[in-house]
């Protein structure tokens, strides 16, 4: 099925991106799950500080959860990290420390599937083992014109067959990286540089013109929209942040007060009951200074903050829950916190711009 040209385009053509540095297993791991659902620009500069903080798989195990999540901030998808520090537990208690080769021992270790285990197979290891992400399947889909979901069983098992033929004429690693490079710089979702591409003779798609229309697109989620109001409590140079509780879609993180909206509800009427669910005292919103949309999986939020006051004066013997505390931009750094916070804290912390002067010339003035 053309590995040997598919590898020899590799060669000559693929990015020159950190994790290809390297043969370290513990390395290429952080790669593969960072890159899972987010774009490779965005995962470069976070893979390079998470590895300065964490440079082995022993550092990871030995920090707790909080500064994992604090290295991961801004990332998303947090889960990612919590399972990363659990599996690296487990690594070092079950595996003497290191990655296991064995693809079955890997799938049993947190937040490493099908996919993750026979990417680490194949590039950390050299093992024959399919690893088809997006990219991948979009090429092999086309190569073969497969109809149909190229996430069913037996659609998946063709296409993880013709990998493994693949495979036998070439090593398993270029194999994998040169697919995933493929669908990523020539064989686009959409209009394909198919004179480019080194599989094109092979291409059956490109043969009967079926490029843009394989492979067949999912139904897709149906997108949620709501409304969010977050509150800005100032008091000097730091602002109230409260922390999301365990079990929470990302518990552990520090973010400013705030909730998605109920139906019918208002944003004052929101933040009034955030404040009296989380801190026993309502919030009371004045004026709006930003609004931005944020979005979550299948999520679109619209989130609007407000500057903000405790409305209701505090009992005596009332005390900060142990869930909130009064930070600096820089202390909020140095926690777990989410992309939308550190947004935020930008657009509050950025100088005001300069106004600028219009001069007003009279039409006979003279020189």
């Amino acid at each position: 099925m053309g590995a040997k040209r598919l590898v020899t385009w590799y060669r000559r053509q693929h990015r020159d991106l950190p994790w290809r540095r390297t043969r370290d297993p513990y390395h290429i791991w952080i790669s593969e799950v960072m890159l899972q659902q987010t774009q490779v620009s965005t995962v470069i500069p976070y893979y390079r500080k998470f590895l300065a903080r964490f440079p082995s798989l022993a550092s990871l195990a030995a920090a707790p959860e909080e500064a994992v999540l604090a290295a991961w901030s801004g990332l998303g998808y947090y889960r990612r990290a919590r399972n990363l520090h659990a599996a690296a537990l487990r690594i070092g208690a079950e595996h003497g420390g290191k990655l296991p080769r064995d693809v079955e021992l890997l799938r049993r270790l947190p937040g490493i599937g099908r996919y993750t285990a026979g990417a680490l197979a194949s590039i950390a290891f050299d093992l024959p083992q399919a690893a088809l992400d997006g990219n991948a399947e979009r090429v092999l889909a086309r190569l073969l014109v497969t109809r149909g979901d190229v996430g069913s069983a037996p659609i998946r098992k063709k296409l993880e067959a013709t990998v493994l033929a693949m495979m036998r004429e070439c090593r398993p690693s270029e194999i994998t990286q040169g697919l995933m490079e493929l669908g990523a710089l020539i064989c686009a979702p959409l209009n394909p540089a198919c004179d480019l591409c080194p599989l094109a003779r092979r291409c059956g798609a490109r043969r009967d013109r079926l490029q843009n229309h394989l492979p067949e697109a999912k139904p897709g989620r149906p997108i949620e929209r709501k409304q969010a109001a977050v509150a800005i409590l100032r008091r000097g140079g730091t602002y109230l942040m409260l922390r999301r509780a365990p079990g929470d879609l990302m518990a552990g993180l520090w973010e400013f007060p705030g909730d998605v909206l109920r139906p019918r509800e208002t944003a004052g009427e929101g933040l009034k009951r955030v404040g009296r669910e989380r801190l026993s005292l309502a919030i009371a919103a004045c004026r709006r200074v930003a609004r931005f949309s944020q979005s979550i999986t299948y999520r679109r939020i619209q989130v609007s903050a407000y500057e903000a006051t405790l409305a209701e004066p505090s009992r005596p013997d009332w005390k900060l829950p142990p869930d909130a505390r009064w930070l600096s931009p820089r202390q909020v750094a140095r926690f777990p916190h989410g992309s939308a916070t550190a947004r935020l804290l930008r657009l509050l912390e950025e100088p005001p711009k300069p106004k600028r002067l219009r001069l007003r010339v009279s039409a006979d003035a003279s020189p």
